[in-house]
């Protein structure tokens, strides 16, 4: 097995402290939750007694993003999670939930794969990243009325630059319809 299949060994001590194995330095749940992001699996082990603590720490850094606020689980789907716990479902659910995520996945990356074949750079009709930025800038000061702020402006695209824009979105959307 390769360094990067291998997952990030994270060692529990009793005081509680996450022990990042790899760089020798103590992590806590976001740094986790970052290397999850960064597409790195973890495994957490309890120093003492060997016992994997991944599902729980896991658990606990979904119960934190929840109650920030960052709600990606809806209430039925919670409590449909917590009947599956007391019901004969019990043994299906763990399967279903793991196929559906791996469906979710590839369909995002067969997605990503063909904007990225019909648009390599999706920002170019913007004007590249800064384009983008300044327009969702415009777009904010417009919606906010410019409270008392002033947001430097170009003139307007030319209508031939407005023209080519449209252009581009309606080939690209006759692209994804192919798709």
């Amino acid at each position: 097995m390769s360094e990067q299949q291998k997952p990030l060994l994270i060692k529990r001590y009793a005081s509680r402290r996450l022990y990042n194995t790899e760089t020798s330095d103590y992590v806590t749940l976001d740094d986790i939750a970052r290397f999850i992001r960064e597409g790195r699996d973890v495994q957490i082990v309890d120093l003492k007694t060997g016992d994997d603590l991944t599902r729980q720490y896991l658990l606990q850094i979904i119960t934190e993003h929840e109650s920030r606020g960052d709600n990606v689980l809806p209430i039925n789907v919670l409590t449909d999670l917590v009947r599956s716990y007391t019901d004969t479902a019990q043994s299906l659910v763990p399967d279903f939930l793991a196929q559906s995520f791996d469906m979710l996945k590839k369909q995002q990356a067969e997605i990503v794969e063909g904007l990225q074949k019909v648009m390599p750079d999706p920002m170019a009709p913007f004007g590249g990243f800064e384009g983008w930025q300044k327009k969702q800038q415009e777009f904010m000061a417009a919606m906010l009325g410019n409270w008392g702020k002033t947001v430097a402006r170009d003139e307007g695209p030319a209508d031939d630059e407005l023209a080519a824009i449209k252009k581009q979105l309606a080939e690209l959307q006759a692209k994804l319809d192919k798709l």
